[in-house]
């Protein structure tokens, strides 16, 4: 049985207000062409199908069409849903359409309802586990390792009495050892989050979804990441889906398939005029940029978006300048207005107002003051 394995499409998201719908598209597009060129049987989705509970119009149609066409390509689909999702309104209709072929697994007290699969080797339990939140959950431990742990044991329980030896576990969570990024929302309690690896021992193919970078657990055990980079920390992070092949007694292929790159993610760091120097190479990456220059460059935006037009992010970190860890109480005491306002224009140009701008600002305060002494009359 041929699994293709892929998570956290957060349908709706944009990277610092840049629209990624088309990106977002292609993906999908992509993932049916590999339905059929690779003659995939089953698509697991492992939450976060779209970025927020509430999505906008355009995403659920996204998400709808691309479901269809999966179907049409000839695969099946087991869906579940992932913290950023609204399981009640993913699963609609979850049980009116499972015998279209497309299984929606939103429901805690479903999660050891399988779908059950046949090859040439036998029958193939496949399990959707959404997201389970532990403060809402009706269990005795109320932690990721409680809820999850109970879900497991439900599930092997299941397993055991049907007599179905190869199980697939679609997950969504923090399991240890997986490396986060910056984009994905903190599910920890108490500051603790993680799950350990040997919840999952004993299962033929574990299936996770929540950390967007693609990793590698144990050999049954996968993060495929999401398939766009959803903020910049992600920039090095090579996307895509994992190709798995269940044999007789497990995992006996595993494959990544390289997703479409739409933009690339890159951080770019120097002076303003270096960097508008630079050879070309990055005009149609998305960027984020950090200027070093002793004084902030004047319309430092507009000359970086005429030479690179999809500049998300500008930082300014003057070379040599010392952090100041006093608070803003303490930096501004004993100073009158005028002190503070130059005091504001030295850190924000990283220079002292010049005695022209210096004559503005009294004259600013002084009109002010006057403005203050009419109305009290």
């Amino acid at each position: 049985m041929r699994l293709l394995h892929t998570s956290d499409w957060h349908l709706g998201r944009s990277l610092h207000r840049a629209d990624l719908r088309d990106a977002q598209r292609a993906f999908l597009e992509h993932l049916v062409d590999v339905v059929r060129s690779e003659r995939i049987d089953v698509v697991l989705v492992a939450g976060d199908v779209y970025d927020r509970a509430v999505p906008p119009v355009d995403a659920v149609a996204l998400c709808e069409e691309a479901l269809v066409r999966l179907r049409d390509a000839g695969a099946r689909v087991v869906l579940t849903s992932g913290n950023h999702d609204s399981a009640r309104r993913l699963g609609f209709g979850g049980p009116l359409i499972d015998a279209a072929g497309v299984h929606l697994r939103t429901r805690p007290a479903a999660a050891a309802d399988p779908v059950l699969l046949t090859d040439s080797h036998g029958e193939v339990a496949v399990y959707g586990v959404p997201y389970l939140e532990p403060a809402a959950a009706e269990c005795s431990e109320r932690s990721h390792t409680g809820v999850l742990g109970e879900a497991v044991a439900r599930i092997r329980a299941d397993a055991a009495a049907r007599g179905v030896a190869r199980t697939v576990v679609l997950a969504h969570g923090w399991v240890a050892g997986g490396t986060v990024s910056e984009s994905e929302r903190d599910i920890s309690v108490g500051g603790v989050g993680q799950v350990p690896v040997s919840l999952f021992d004993g299962f033929s193919y574990v299936a996770l979804g929540h950390l967007h970078g693609q990793q590698t657990l144990a050999e049954h055990l996968r993060y495929s990441g999401s398939p766009l980079p959803y903020s910049f920390s992600e920039a090095s992070h090579r996307k895509g889906s994992w190709l798995i092949e269940l044999g007789p007694r497990g995992v006996t292929h595993a494959e990544r398939v390289p997703a479409p790159v739409y933009r690339r993610l890159t951080v770019l760091r120097g002076t303003l005029d270096g960097l508008l120097a630079t050879p070309p190479g990055h005009e149609d990456d998305f960027l984020s940029v950090t200027l070093t220059d002793t004084s902030r460059p004047e319309a430092a935006m507009d000359k970086l978006r005429a030479r690179f037009p999809h500049v998300l992010v500008l930082a300014f970190e003057p070379e040599g300048a010392a952090a100041d860890g006093r608070s803003y109480r303490a930096r501004v005491a004993g100073r009158d207005d005028l002190g503070i306002a130059a005091e504001f224009v030295r850190h924000v140009r990283n220079a002292p107002p010049t005695q022209g701008e210096h004559a503005l600002l009294v004259a600013a305060f002084e009109a002010v003051r006057a403005g203050e002494t009419a109305e009290a009359r």
